[in-house]
């Protein structure tokens, strides 16, 4: 009851939003022992409130990853508990199992309001470098958390802090870290000032070289422990879940990586322009050849696969396999095919099975997909689900015989993650002018790990440069090892294409990153067109 006074009738009317929809949690009864009695609450133990808003503008999207390359910054707390530093119900807390008092709080919505609106004003004035909120851990985590995503050392000052340096680094009050250029620093502290924020805001401390977190107090070191060992012990949890859940070796590869120093991180290097558009002389003729983005049951790729297309100045059309199996559509219309991604009647059949059945054991459907891929004027791509599917229709596809199947991940889970895959000297007209590319792109599959025939199908394969693109890891090489090999396919690969390079599959999903904006990372010169885009492009260019 006082949390829905507190929230309903106190802060929401303060801060001007709505609840527009609750649960009546009240029937939601906790049953426990403690002492050997029954205890029981007819309420939940906690709540949990889920907060969204419309994003004008997902270019200007802040994340905790400190700058390395923009000189010398600092690292500003904007505390809205005011210096009281409550720790009651945080995590420290728990860790020494207690509750505390006095728990953090909201005492004051509209410093709230004040700060969320200059933290807004000073994005837009593209002031601000990174963003973490302190409310989940505390100060050192907040910091730990934004040297993690970094790669990078901070040195700490607590001089203008509490003075109890436990309470100082991991209460839970409301707050932030946001890291500034130095030449910023005073602009960004006058904007906070005038927003009534200046007895809130404390320059506490910058990068450093050495790869360390260091909290100085007096200008004497009170803590210091290597990112690096400190990273470890953060994701040591997670290891220790994810070895009995999942498999343990997988878990121990992800776990070791964190042991180079060194590790560049994900990065993109192309041997081509990203801003060049080399399908606009064929787009402005005004012709748009009809291309069949395909889709079974279950399928849910086909939105964003006919926008990549669409892009690149096909006309595109939903065609779902029942529109062939009744005879409603013939493949015979189209210049290309795009099998897309999903999970095509639940892969239950296996990843992509029950999809390339239902064409293979219907001798109308086998016959007109046989006739398009041998066309040779027509071009395909399988994308994950369409990828596994496609791999299952190699024997109607010419030159396709060295194509593998795709099994379960070896790490046993579905794998949905940014990975850095190479894109290899091919005969795939989707891949022209790309070789050599280091690339970033979406994967999210559960069964994408490749299975040939035997050694010598994948040997040939790889010697007849027939493996379109493969997983590596954040030097560049070809690698087994996981995380930076989602699904354990051997020498990393992860796409292949038919010996005339009409008809490429490949488990990542470019659609889905051939946009800048739809890259959950991305080098900051690129604009609009991600690198991905190339790839749709060169299908129109190889059209005509």
């Amino acid at each position: 009851y006082d949390a829905v006074k507190a929230v309903g009738m106190e802060l929401c009317p303060a801060l001007g939003i709505a609840i527009p929809v609750g649960k009546d949690s009240m029937s939601m009864k906790t049953v426990w022992q403690e002492h050997g009695q029954r205890k029981s609450v007819t309420a939940p133990l906690s709540l949990i409130i889920s907060a969204f808003a419309r994003v004008q503008d997902v270019r200007n999207t802040l994340t905790p990853q400190l700058r390395t390359n923009k000189g010398d910054t600092d690292l500003i707390l904007i505390d809205l508990g005011k210096g009281q530093d409550r720790l009651g119900g945080s995590c420290l807390a728990q860790v020494y199992k207690q509750l505390g008092h006095h728990p953090a709080d909201l005492d004051d919505p509209q410093l709230l309001k004040a700060f969320f609106d200059t933290i807004q004003l000073l994005n837009n004035k593209q002031m601000l470098l990174a963003y973490h909120d302190r409310s989940d851990g505390g100060l050192l985590v907040t910091l730990c958390e934004m040297a993690f995503a970094g790669h990078c050392g901070i040195d700490l000052h607590l001089d203008n802090l509490n003075d109890d340096h436990l309470a100082a680094l991991f209460s839970e009050e409301l707050g932030a870290v946001i890291q500034v250029r130095h030449s910023d620093t005073d602009d960004v502290l006058a904007y906070l000032h005038d927003a009534g924020l200046g007895h809130s805001a404390h320059v506490i401390g910058s990068l450093n070289e050495d790869d360390a977190i260091r909290c100085y107090y007096n200008k004497q070191p009170v803590y210091e422990l290597s990112r690096v060992e400190l990273q470890r012990l953060w994701w040591e949890t997670t290891y220790r879940m994810q070895a009995l859940r999942d498999n343990a070796e997988c878990a121990k590869q992800e776990y070791d990586s964190l042991l180079d120093a060194r590790d560049p991180g994900l990065h993109a290097s192309l041997s081509f322009d990203v801003q060049l558009d080399v399908a606009a002389p064929y787009i402005n003729r005004g012709v748009r050849p009809r291309l069949a983005i395909l889709r079974e049951q279950g399928v849910n790729g086909h939105v964003e696969m006919a926008a990549a297309f669409d892009r690149a100045g096909f006309e595109c059309m939903d065609v779902h396999m029942s529109d062939i199996l009744n005879n409603h559509i013939e493949l015979a219309t189209f210049k290309g095919l795009v099998a897309c991604g999903g999970f095509s009647y639940g892969d239950v059949l296996g990843a992509g099975g029950g999809w390339a059945n239902s064409i293979l054991f219907n001798s109308q459907a086998s016959d007109e997909f046989a006739a398009f891929f041998q066309r040779e004027d027509t071009f395909g791509l399988g994308v994950c689900n369409g990828c596994q599917m496609m791999s299952q229709l190699r024997e109607l596809i010419p030159g396709a015989q060295h194509w593998p199947r795709f099994e379960r991940n070896l790490s046993e889970q579905f794998e949905a993650r940014q990975s850095l895959v190479e894109v290899l000297d091919s005969p795939s007209i989707l891949l022209a002018g790309m070789q050599g590319s280091l690339i970033p792109i979406v994967v999210a599959h559960g069964e994408g790990r490749a299975q040939f025939s035997n050694a010598q199908t994948q040997q040939d394969a790889q010697q007849a440069n027939l493996v379109a693109m493969r997983y590596v890891d954040h030097d560049g090489k070809a690698t087994e090892t996981y995380p930076f090999n989602p699904n354990g396919s051997p020498a990393g690969i992860t796409g292949l294409t038919t010996s005339d390079g009409r008809f490429t599959i490949m488990m990542p999903h470019p659609e889905r990153v051939f946009r800048t904006v739809t890259n959950s990372w991305h080098p900051e010169e690129w604009d609009e067109d991600g690198a991905w885009m190339r790839l749709f492009r060169n299908a129109r260019v190889w059209v005509g």
